[in-house]
């Protein structure tokens, strides 16, 4: 699924409205029927009480006053607050004149800000995605008075006041929302953390924008779903063995943290890995052979951390990382790695924290490595972020500059590119923030990495959906409060079963 730009969805609306021979108002009444439908469905109980419209003087006012006419005609009890405004929109004039007169329409003002109650469902259809600087004035004092109040606030399309492409300036006013809903396709500013007290929880509609131009736009955002995946994990062949999928090599574990190595290697097994061989400090030999007996267990001669690195030829994917600390020995076991592998590498955890340390070792990774930084820790790879947007162009930068890919953590996992693409993940859930959760991702993909008939760029979107959908799945039955970064191991094979099962078409 494509993220467009603001302007790119509104060169999307005029493209189905030529392609269909319409008019923009009959796509806004398409929208606004679709908003209703999902408010009626879902959110309002038919005892509803008072549903206030904010309705701004553009196109996303004008869904509210379509939207404020169809809750009329459902038999809801609504009114409608405008916003002054010198020049109104065509298709906001052409429905301020079809609101029935039994609908109350007045217009704000500094002495007409409306009385908010916690009975009172606020739809927020001031301005929206073509807004392009901060609100001032009377709307953002409208907003100041909204975010005030108890009352549950939907938004149309986006927040009011919240920008689709670019950083909010600091201070400024935007609609806190509890529901989001837009269309079509997912806003870049849905998917940044700065944003997601704004936002709320969002919701996409589909109004059949012109297929054939969202696929000839150029972008380069994508939101991954299983659709996105479809046929890209093929069925095990009949008479595949061990060797067809691959062997890998994990460096996991030290001291008190073998326990990391342990989740890791559990997850790669459960990912597909033909062969699986786990180098590990000697303290952690009886309980790796105890906890994985189908790892091999390859023991350094150090008791408590990694300090030497094994031969590599042998191995289809090598992943480091998960536990293994921040000792002398360990970081010149890293810069071998870097030097000698052949391999496709996953780097994740303290191999980051290393990386960080010694900057110089970035000039050795080798192309189309896998690091799995989150935020605080791609930090230390780069520099400190003034905002997500700023991070993504720091993401950008990496990637191209050092030739790799980085799954960059978090509630909407961004995978960065070699090529400057970045890729969203729909699955995931907040009980997944706990220990050992990226521990179980190293692992994932470093068994996805070793399979010679998955690119680079399949691997780490496979990876990173699964291990989000496998959350998904144990949070279902433990809750994500009780969600352990062992569940979601057990949950790894049906999630691949599913994306196996996924049709084509």
């Amino acid at each position: 699924m494509k993220i467009l730009t603001a302007a790119q969805t509104h060169q999307a609306d005029q493209a189905t409205i030529q392609a269909e021979n319409s008019s923009s108002d009959a796509l806004m009444e398409r929208a606004a029927t679709a908003f209703t439908d999902w408010l009626t469905n879902r959110q309002l109980p038919t005892e509803a009480g008072e549903i206030l419209v904010l309705a701004g003087p553009g196109n996303n006012g004008g869904d509210g006053l379509v939207t404020a006419r169809q809750l009329h005609q459902c038999g809801y009890q609504v009114r409608v607050l405008l916003l002054p405004a010198e020049k109104h929109s065509a298709d906001f004039t052409t429905n301020r004149q079809r609101l029935p007169a039994a609908v109350p329409v007045a217009d704000l003002g500094p002495e007409n800000l409306p009385a908010l109650t916690p009975a009172t469902l606020v739809i927020d259809a001031l301005f929206g995605t073509g807004l392009s600087r901060p609100l001032e004035g009377l709307a953002a004092t409208m907003v100041q008075h909204l975010n005030a109040s108890q009352s549950r606030v939907v938004a149309i399309d986006m927040p009011s006041g919240l920008l689709t492409d670019a950083p909010q300036p600091k201070d400024s006013a935007v609609v806190r929302a509890h529901h989001t809903v837009s269309f079509e396709l997912p806003k870049l500013a849905f998917l940044l953390p700065q944003n997601a007290g704004f936002v709320g929880e969002w919701h996409l509609l589909p109004i059949g924008l012109n297929r054939e131009f969202i696929a000839q736009t150029e972008t380069a955002m994508y939101f991954v779903d299983a659709t996105l995946l479809a046929g890209k994990l093929p069925k095990r062949a009949k008479f595949g063995h061990k060797g067809t999928y691959g062997h890998a090599l994990l460096l996991a574990g030290s001291k008190g943290k073998i326990g990391a190595a342990v989740l890791a290697t559990k997850a790669c097994l459960h990912s597909g890995v033909g062969l699986l061989t786990l180098r590990t400090p000697a303290i952690g030999y009886d309980v790796v052979q105890t906890a994985v007996p189908e790892a091999m267990a390859l023991i350094d001669p150090h008791p408590d951390f990694i300090t030497e690195l094994p031969e590599l030829k042998s191995y289809s994917a090598i992943g480091m990382g998960p536990g293994i600390g921040q000792e002398a020995a360990t970081k010149e076991v890293l810069a071998r790695l870097l030097r000698e592998a052949k391999a496709p590498l996953v780097l994740d955890a303290d191999a980051l924290n290393l990386l960080g340390q010694n900057r110089d070792l970035l000039a050795l990774l080798p192309p189309d490595t896998l690091l799995t930084p989150h935020p605080k820790e791609f930090e230390r790879l780069t520099e400190p972020a003034r905002d997500d947007y700023h991070r993504l162009e720091l993401l950008r930068t990496f990637c191209q500059q050092h030739r790799c890919y980085v799954v960059l953590k978090g509630a909407y996992t961004c995978l960065g590119t070699p090529d400057g693409q970045f890729y969203f993940n729909s699955t995931g859930n907040p009980g997944m923030g706990t220990g050992g959760s990226g521990d179980v991702l190293t692992g994932v993909l470093t068994a996805l990495r070793g399979h010679s008939f998955l690119s680079p760029l399949d691997a780490a979107l496979l990876g990173v959906y699964a291990h989000g959908r496998a959350g998904d799945l144990a949070a279902q039955q433990t809750g994500e409060a009780g969600l352990s970064a062992g569940d979601i191991t057990r949950f790894l094979g049906p999630t691949f079963q599913e994306l196996i099962t996924q049709p084509l078409f």
